[in-house]
């Protein structure tokens, strides 16, 4: 099984999720790019925007993004859901409503929610269809999904260092809006170009070690610091 399989695995999934630690480790390394915007602040300043009554965010991970989100919108009824027992935990650890499920089978109704969030997830459901169609069911007539995922040459670059190959996986950013547009009658799409800075040699090599070891152990050593490209979309559907 090679590693962009690996993400729609859901062994793999949970185990890669079992600690918030992982996560934390490939956050830290991430910068604006050339547009000096970054592509977790695009998708905050359009959720904010939407002012939205209720919004479901499905694998919020460690509860970051939604706890932004409620410091700039404190009125919103915003519910994070993840598979991860780990990262509930942490997101409740921030003060959010946060509940154990999974994407493709919310505990909610019908209608229950006017907005949705799915940041760089998507990739790691085993049937984005069911998904997606989950989640258009709990959102009510007109509601607005807001979605991050990567492109396909994301941090290309220093995974052919590595020895390894771009992930392509089920939902980059090149594919994303098709697969959306089946789901939705409007897709909108922005491209953003990130940047990922390494302090040195070991700071590249535990980047890779949070998920695919190998890669880490293969990774040529360099002295000093290191910066490299990533591939960023971010789409509204509704």
């Amino acid at each position: 099984m090679d590693h962009a399989t690996e993400l729609s695995d859901s062994t793999r999934v949970a185990e890669q999720y079992a600690t918030t630690a992982n996560l934390l480790t490939r956050r830290g390394v991430w910068g604006p790019g050339p547009e000096g915007v970054s592509p977790v602040d695009v998708l905050r300043t359009l959720v904010v925007a939407g002012q939205h009554a209720r919004i479901i965010e499905i694998g919020c991970g460690a509860g970051q993004f939604a706890r932004s989100v409620l410091d700039e919108a404190p009125h919103t009824d915003y519910v994070a859901t993840d598979l991860s027992p780990a990262m509930v935990e942490a997101s409740r650890s921030l003060g959010l409503t946060a509940h154990l499920a999974s994407a493709d089978a919310l505990p909610f109704a019908d209608a229950t929610f006017d907005g949705a969030v799915a940041a760089w997830m998507l990739y790691h459901v085993p049937d984005l269809d069911r998904t997606l169609a989950e989640v258009r069911r709990v959102l009510c007539d007109g509601g607005t999904l807001y979605v991050a995922t990567n492109g396909s040459e994301h941090l290309g670059d220093l995974l052919r260092e590595a020895g390894g190959e771009p992930l392509v996986t089920q939902f980059t950013a090149e594919v994303a809006a098709d697969v959306l547009g089946r789901h939705f009658s409007t897709v909108s799409r922005r491209d953003i170009e990130t940047r990922a800075t390494f302090a040195d040699h070991a700071s590249a090599q535990a980047y890779l070690a949070s998920f695919a070891p190998h890669l880490a152990d293969a990774l040529p050593p360099f002295e000093g610091p290191r910066t490299y490209s990533g591939r960023t979309a971010v789409l509204t559907a509704r």
